[in-house]
């Protein structure tokens, strides 16, 4: 197999090493557990907050193989996770700080490794913009598992929910971080003002009112009006009786 991964030499770390990688967040069917899947290769495997890697084309060799794609990968930046996150496709996923171990090959921007554990899960933004403070059902997901969707409590409605705590306890006592705050805005400056209502014009106020004036004279002798109809009326009524 040609690119970066290929006739790498075989390494091994007894320490464990730092990435970082995008996941989505994933709640089992019963709602005893959570875990996580991938966003691309090997997106219809869960793994838990500490876990081994397995072939995603279900070969039985160890992981990472030199011949083949499979193990778990990681950046060596943050900075790199979150140019990924910026892509549509991503933007539903949750950033991890991971701590990578065993076997594992070096490739231009980070690592595929044989074993994993999850130390800090960091949400962004809802999809509407707001920052995200709760994990809600997508409605996706794959057999046994459901997908949740970083969600502001406006948007979630009336869709399932977990906690941030309630997904920290289930996925085994990782740390989860709030932090959806919009690019550009530091923690010490303002945010976006909503825009204020336009002053009041007392001219057109005053032309307003004369208007409804008129409107109720008007009215009030088109009703004069239908009762001398109305009288009239009546009067004819009578006289045609025997």
């Amino acid at each position: 197999m040609g690119g970066p991964f290929a006739r790498s030499p075989r390494e091994h770390s007894d320490e464990p090493l730092p990435g970082f990688k995008l996941a989505y967040p994933m709640l089992a069917a019963d709602g005893a557990s959570c875990g996580f899947s991938g966003v691309t290769l090997g997106r219809a495997h869960v793994y838990r907050a500490v876990d081994d890697a397995i072939c995603a084309h279900g070969s039985r060799h160890a992981c990472p193989s030199r011949w083949c794609d499979c193990g778990f990968y990681c950046f060596h930046e943050m900075g790199a996770a979150r140019d990924l996150a910026c892509e549509p496709d991503h933007r539903s996923a949750v950033l991890l700080e991971v701590a990578a171990s065993g076997r594992y090959r070096r490739y231009e921007r980070g690592l595929r490794y044989a074993r994993q554990r999850v130390k800090t899960v960091r949400v962004g933004r809802c999809e509407c913009g707001r920052p995200a403070d709760l994990l809600a059902d997508s409605g996706a997901g794959s057999v046994g598992w459901r997908r949740l969707l970083p969600v502001c409590r406006n948007c979630a409605a009336d869709r399932p929910v977990l906690s941030p705590d309630r997904f920290a306890e289930l996925a085994g006592g990782v740390q989860v971080v709030l932090e959806g705050r919009p690019t550009g805005l530091g923690p010490d400056e303002p945010t976006l003002a909503p825009a204020e209502a336009p002053a009041e014009d007392p001219g057109a106020v005053a032309l307003l009112s004369a208007e409804v004036a008129v409107l109720h004279a008007r009215l009030d002798e088109t009703l004069a009006r239908l009762e001398e109809v109305q009288a009239r009326l009546d009067e004819l009524t009578r006289r045609d009786r025997p």
